[in-house]
């Protein structure tokens, strides 16, 4: 017979762990933000527990990393280990759902797609699927470039309000850098793989410009560039949609446009459908 303490022990860890769930989740509540943190006895009143035990508690979750304690204030609030563990398991979960349907994007185009989402004033690649073609676009995976500048980044901007974007402007519109490596083997035939059109060619400019076609992208469902980045080559982008209906992430087609040639707007159609498609396998609201 197993003997009760051994019986009594897996349900003993799975209260203390509950427990401790209970403590982060009071840290991340409104109150909490609004107060700047909590202490022992806001937390230990809140929760209806011994003062002594919710002490223990956060000190043990202060050593993970899991929340913050402010020496002046002496207040917690969730800890950076926290949100860095938030912020990765999003993107892991949407490049996970994502991997078929950008395999059907690129058999159905025949052309390279990418998943793409916001890092601060830039686009991160997160996953490519490469065209089969022998002269293409090559895979981005883990580059970043200015998000005003590419069809990714101004889809991924299309549903903030006014306000946050000229915000944004303030601090990212001089963004102009490309961050990572490319492979050279995949320059085709031989050329430059970023040979950049001449100033003034490109349709957003400026904050003025930018909101114009943000307005445009939300009319249309999908963003597309004309040789905007890169000489020869078009894209045409749309948004993903999580199930609190926030864009969390983009999907990006980029071809030769000597094969492409006057059809990007039907590019830019499949890849919406193919979004879309992406945002109902995330739990999107449903919309008409």
């Amino acid at each position: 017979m197993t003997p009760p303490t051994s019986a009594a022990s897996p349900r003993r860890n799975s209260s203390g762990l509950t427990r401790d769930i209970e403590i982060l989740e009071l840290l991340g509540s409104p109150e909490s933000f609004r107060s700047a943190g909590l202490g022992v006895t806001q937390v230990a009143q809140s929760l209806g527990r011994d003062k002594a035990v919710v002490s223990r508690a956060l000190t043990t979750l202060a050593e993970a990393g899991l929340v913050e304690r402010d020496e002046a204030s002496l207040r917690y609030l969730p800890g950076a280990r926290l949100y860095a563990l938030a912020a990765y398991s999003a993107p892991s979960a949407i490049v996970h759902a994502s991997r078929a349907h950008l395999r059907r994007l690129t058999q159905l185009t025949r052309e390279t797609s990418h998943l793409c989402v916001l890092r601060g004033g830039n686009v991160l690649t997160l996953l490519s699927e490469l065209s089969s073609h022998e002269v293409r676009t090559t895979g981005w995976a883990g580059i970043t470039t200015a998000a005003w500048r590419t069809p990714s980044g101004r889809v991924l901007l299309s549903d903030w309000d006014e306000a946050s974007l000229t915000h944004w402007y303030r601090d990212h519109g001089r963004d102009h850098a490309l961050v990572g490596v490319l492979n050279p083997d995949a320059e085709p035939l031989g050329f430059p793989l970023l040979e950049t059109p001449p100033p003034g060619t490109a349709p957003v400019a400026d904050l003025e410009s930018l909101l114009v076609e943000l307005s445009h992208i939300r009319e249309r469902g999908y963003a597309t560039s004309d040789e905007e980045l890169e000489i020869g080559v078009v894209a045409a982008s749309a948004p993903v949609v999580d199930f609190t209906g926030r864009i969390v992430a983009a999907i990006n087609v980029s071809a030769p446009k000597v094969r492409i040639g006057h059809r990007l707007d039907a590019l830019g159609v499949y890849v919406a459908r193919a979004a879309r498609e992406l945002s109902q396998h995330l739990g999107a609201p449903a919309t008409e």
